[in-house]
């Protein structure tokens, strides 16, 4: 009976994304876009070494989805007066999804 719960989950996600696909591409260019932005900011405080770069970047890869997940759990902190339960996990699945749209657009500086 879960089988078929999850089966049935993924098929209406499926549509739902496929009948949505074009603000979906621009959900994804908005999520890049913000994150260049923030590597862009930090480029005025860390060195250009190897060293700047990695920690410029690594900040970068992990600010943009904990600053997404601070949304949705100040919202139910204002609401509930409690911390919002699945703080980490929508980090982890914006985290996974900004990583893949990085992945998608990368460009070796060659």
């Amino acid at each position: 009976m879960a089988m078929a719960k999850q089966v049935s989950a993924i098929l209406l996600l499926s549509i739902l994304l496929i009948s949505t696909m074009g603000y979906a591409q621009h959900a994804l260019e908005f999520l890049v876009s913000i994150h260049d932005w923030v590597a862009e900011l930090l480029t005025q405080i860390f060195s250009g070494g190897t060293a700047g770069e990695m920690t410029r970047k690594l900040i970068a890869i992990l600010a943009v989805p904990v600053l997404i997940g601070l949304i949705p759990a100040l919202l139910y902190w204002i609401v509930k007066r409690s911390w919002f339960p699945y703080f980490m996990q929508l980090v982890w699945i914006v985290w996974l999804v900004q990583a893949a749209a990085l992945i998608v657009v990368f460009q070796t500086s060659s």
